[in-house]
């Protein structure tokens, strides 16, 4: 469970909660405290798939996108400035009373504090677990830090918070260089962020349709602006999971290691597990990977065949084929 800050403020008067009315909360994860709320007006912001998935089971009504109004409204801040800037002005505009605001000190907590303190009536912070709890009222105007989506290289549209939203990722220029020809009929790109590698595998005529699986909603509502391509189709879902109708002549795929500020290797092992899954027996996989992670035992358990096809001194191409078809 993760910190008590909000719990500490609804029993402590400082947080009180409306009696009528929505209760709108961006950014909870999975493990997020929220036994301090009323489920039944509660609406939770999450455009995160395992968050989701993890806070509809536990009872939760949970969308990736905002209400249309709440009379309160509580934001935990997500690391990237520019996306909680954004968070924070999106609530804003659908609050009519109050906006809680808490976030961990690693992720910027006392910067955002101070500059809000300059604009509004901003109450004093609850410190505790590391990080701040504190409100403002809702009639703030943050108007001007609604992000506007941004172009980047060879004009792809990104947006803050999405993985490498500052340009083409150098691992992922890196595989796509090292795609052979011919992939197959059937292709998915595991994890396909906001479109570059689709946008590259696209490219050959022989490919009839084409899979982004990505769990990040904001990542592939950008990816459906950079893809007008019909065979692309695209899929909101956690790729650990992900379960096609009919198995894939390749997968590519750049997959991610961290979790939070933490690396995660067990996440792009997850990867590698679910795409053996969901390969044709006569299919191949093709990655990247920064050259430290160690993926390769967990590769050949789950192919006949893995080579590394190619990299430099910070990434390395990897090729597999003949999944062994063991059960995750």
């Amino acid at each position: 469970m993760s910190n008590p800050r909000l719990s500490l403020a609804v029993s402590s008067g400082l947080v009180a909660l409306p009696d009528d009315g929505v209760i709108a909360v961006f950014g909870a994860r999975a493990d997020t405290d929220l036994s301090a709320l009323p489920q039944a007006r509660t609406r939770v912001v999450q455009g995160f798939k395992p968050d989701h998935d993890a806070l509809l089971a536990a009872g939760w009504q949970v969308s990736p996108d905002a209400p249309e109004a709440a009379t309160l409204s509580i934001v935990f801040l997500p690391r990237a400035k520019a996306q909680a800037r954004d968070m924070l002005a999106t609530a804003a505009a659908c609050t009519t009373g109050m906006l809680v605001v808490d976030g961990a000190k690693t992720d910027g907590i006392d910067s955002i504090y101070k500059d809000l303190r300059k604009r509004a009536a901003v109450s004093p912070a609850l410190s505790k677990a590391h990080g701040k709890l504190f409100t403002l009222p809702a009639t703030t105007d943050l108007s001007e830090w609604r992000a506007l989506a941004q172009t980047v290289a060879d004009g792809f549209v990104t947006a803050p918070g999405v993985f490498s939203a500052d340009g083409i990722d150098p691992a992922s220029h890196l595989l796509a260089a090292a795609l052979p020809a011919k992939l197959g009929r059937r292709v998915a790109d595991l994890g396909a962020g906001w479109g570059y590698l689709a946008s590259q595998i696209l490219t050959r005529a022989t490919i009839e349709t084409l899979d982004l699986i990505e769990a990040d909603h904001a990542a592939l509502a950008c990816a459906r602006q950079n893809i007008t391509d019909p065979r692309a189709k695209f899929h909101w879902a956690d790729a650990t999971t992900w379960a096609p109708r009919e198995k894939y002549d390749a997968v590519v795929m750049n997959p991610p290691f961290h979790t939070g500020r933490s690396a995660d290797t067990d996440l792009g092992r997850a990867f590698i597990q679910a795409a053996a899954q969901i390969i044709a027996p006569s299919g191949q996989l093709w990655m990247v990977a920064n050259r430290h992670l160690a993926y390769e035992s967990t590769l050949t358990a789950c192919f006949a065949q893995v080579d590394e096809v190619g990299g430099d001194n910070r990434f390395k191409i990897l090729h597999a084929a003949r999944p062994s078809r063991q059960r995750r």
